[in-house]
């Protein structure tokens, strides 16, 4: 007689659906305390993103007016020098005899 293929120590159903009906409703409990607490936190988080976002444009505007007013100051920096610097050429050419005159005719 031919050898049969397969164990025969297979597990016999058991129709015990009342546990079943419990496992899953607690599996649901736990699933959906789990999704409310991750909701919570990503509330918190958006909000926390939003002072940050917030707090980041404020610094930014503060940026942008500070490296204005650093152009502006150097801009006046590099006035007063060219004025100092023609104050200068201008003494010089004064002492060496120039006219005021030959002077204006020089810078045309």
């Amino acid at each position: 007689m031919p050898r049969t293929k397969g164990s025969k120590n297979k597990p016999k159903a058991t129709n015990d659906f009342a546990s079943q009906i419990t496992e899953k409703k607690e599996s649901i409990v736990s699933l959906t305390s789990e999704i409310t607490s991750i909701t919570a936190n990503i509330d918190t988080l958006k909000a926390d993103l939003k002072e940050k976002k917030t707090a980041l444009k404020a610094a930014q505007k503060e940026l942008t007016k500070l490296e204005a007013k650093k152009a502006a100051a150097e801009a006046q920096a590099a006035e007063a020098a060219k004025k100092v610097e023609a104050e200068t050429v201008l003494k010089k050419l004064l002492a060496s005899g120039m006219t005021a005159d030959e002077i204006l005719e020089k810078l045309k």
